[in-house]
């Protein structure tokens, strides 16, 4: 029998449910399925990106090969020159993957059978009304945030706002992340921000429970907090958890605001194990999710609180450098907030509103499809 390769086109602008259905069911139905990105410049998110989302979405069918082009042309159902236009890049970058014949094309558009004569294809219409999956690019970009579960995985995990909060010790970064994440979910489509909380705190408290459990065991004096022994893999530990901790939160929802991060997780090990000691260097650099904002609490003019699981009031200036500078030299983009919390919080949410605007707005070409969903949105 002969093998027969499958093609599926699309903008995957953003990735989503209803596009990984489409992917799934085609990998199924041939031996060979090309999953093609067509992307224009004048779009908002890159090519590469986009491809990064199929690949990754795609990675476990190992059937699926992901290609990537750039196609500037307007697009005109009706016009002979556009359908040239499109064939032939369509053509050209089935050729730089080495794939020269394409004997079925699934698509949820009615373009697809045009397509498909074209190519001298077999057409299967997948779904056009979307009541499988109501769900499409242009529903998405018209409003991310309430359909963000709908989202494929990688494309909300890359498209999430991202704002980590940090500072040194009892400077309020526990407070601002609260009150900012109190903020947000009032607002429609944000309710489900998660809480992303300061793991390494949590970890203190156990590292210290064990060692509480050890000495009356062994009938040695109860130890301190300044008497808890800190390893090069306790802070690993922490720093790969807490990126989870930020992954997880951005599945819920297109806003995320954490209480510190793996970055911050490197610069404890630097204080308490020295700086010979880079355990948590992978997660804090390479495993570390793209930023979108740091908000710095400075010390300055915030009383020390010393609640017994501090390290001091004098550690404060010097950490409050290390990060400043560790994010400056890292290239990550940072605020310092400085002031009562009040101040601080209205000017971090100054700058969060820039940033959610930012990453929420989706340019098109005035030629880009829109369609409808049975209840009016988009599709």
């Amino acid at each position: 029998m002969t093998a027969r390769t499958g093609l599926i086109i699309g903008k995957f602008y953003p990735l989503h449910a209803g596009h990984v259905s489409l992917i799934e069911r085609a990998a199924r139905e041939v031996d060979r399925l090309v999953v093609l990105v067509m992307a224009t410049q004048l779009e908002t998110i890159p090519l590469e990106r986009r491809v990064a989302w199929v690949t990754t979405a795609t990675a476990k069918l190992g059937s699926v090969t992901v290609l990537g082009i750039l196609d500037d042309a307007p697009v005109h159902y009706d016009s002979e020159i556009a359908w040239v236009a499109h064939h032939e890049v369509t053509l050209a970058a089935l050729r730089s993957g080495g794939i020269r014949t394409i004997d079925v094309v699934f698509s949820s558009e009615n373009y697809g059978a045009e397509l498909a004569e074209r190519l001298g294809a077999v057409h299967v219409l997948d779904d056009l009304e979307r009541r499988r999956i109501p769900m499409s690019g242009t529903a998405a970009r018209e409003g991310l945030a309430e359909r963000w579960d709908r989202l494929a995985e990688p494309a909300r995990l890359d498209l999430a706002t991202r704002i980590v909060v940090i500072g040194a010790e009892s400077t309020g970064t526990t407070t601002l992340s609260e009150a900012l994440r109190a903020h947000y979910r009032a607002r429609p489509g944000y309710e489900a921000i998660a809480d992303v909380d300061e793991y390494g705190r949590r970890f203190t408290y156990e590292l210290h429970a064990r060692a509480m459990a050890e000495s009356h065991a062994s009938g040695s004096p109860e130890p301190a907090i300044d008497d808890l022994v800190w390893l090069p893999e306790h802070f690993a530990h922490i720093a790969r958890t807490q990126t989870a901790m930020e992954q997880a939160a951005a599945l819920v929802s297109c806003l995320v605001i954490a209480d510190t991060d793996a970055f911050a997780t490197s610069l404890w090990e630097r204080r308490y194990v020295g700086a010979h000691s880079r355990a948590a260097h992978e997660a804090a650099t390479t495993g570390l999710p793209r930023r979108d904002l740091y908000l710095v609490t400075d010390h300055v003019g915030v009383p020390f609180d010393q609640d017994g699981w501090r390290d001091g009031e004098h550690i404060r200036p010097e950490m409050t450098n290390w990060i400043v500078d560790g994010l400056t030299t890292r290239g990550l983009p940072w605020v310092l907030l400085r002031g009562p919390h009040e101040t601080r919080l209205d000017y971090a949410i100054e700058v969060i509103d820039a940033l959610i605007e930012k990453n929420t707005t989706f340019a098109s070409p005035t030629w880009a499809d829109v369609t409808r969903l049975a209840d009016g949105s988009g599709r």
